[in-house]
């Protein structure tokens, strides 16, 4: 039998309170995406499936805006996930293993903020990214889940949300990822 709509809503509920334990980690993450976008920076986004939703979410957040009352100009910002030519011929002639990473190969410069986002860590194709952004001088970051998986000892900044559930990491980042916004954009407007 399903759970019941209370027991649902409560477990929901308790892992985004839980967001509150994750303040150090989420500003040193805002640290960092100041610092690359002040920096003259950009930032590049994948992930896989929901998270790839999410990539290109916080792209346009970041090119156009979150906040209405903000005026400020657009944060150089590119989803990785978004091409579908890049990931069709990159999944066909060199693997889908190597899609995102080819792609920083190719757009990463040092300096610029790869940020990753996964419920586990353990897609191989963020972790190859997030290797070869380290071999491009950029640097790495990743929203995860559950314990972070290998992916989170590949970045210099991790937010990791302790919970086995992935619809409720996945709401736990969106709501982390809006307050990131939010707070990048009001630091550029000041």
């Amino acid at each position: 039998m399903p759970d019941s709509l209370e027991n649902t809503l409560n477990g929901h509920a308790a892992v985004i309170s839980g967001i509150k334990n994750l303040q150090a980690e989420i500003d040193n993450l805002l640290e960092a995406l100041s610092t690359a976008v002040r920096s003259g920076h950009k930032i590049l986004l994948a992930g896989n499936g929901g998270s790839a939703a999410d990539a290109q979410h916080i792209a346009a957040e970041l090119i156009i805006r979150l906040s209405k009352d903000v005026q400020r100009p657009a944060i150089p910002a590119i989803a990785l996930t978004t091409d579908s030519s890049i990931l069709t011929a990159g999944g066909n002639d060199i693997g889908f293993d190597n899609v995102f990473a080819r792609q920083v190969e190719g757009l990463g410069r040092k300096g610029d903020l790869l940020w990753l986002i996964s419920t586990s860590g353990n897609s191989p194709n963020l972790i190859k990214a997030a290797q070869k952004g380290l071999e491009q001088g950029c640097t790495v970051a990743a929203l995860l889940g559950r314990d972070g998986g290998p992916l989170r000892d590949l970045c210099r900044y991790s937010v990791v949300v302790p919970s086995d559930n992935t619809q409720y990491i996945q709401e736990a980042h969106m709501v982390i990822y809006h307050y990131l916004c939010e707070q990048l954009e009001r630091l550029l407007q000041g």
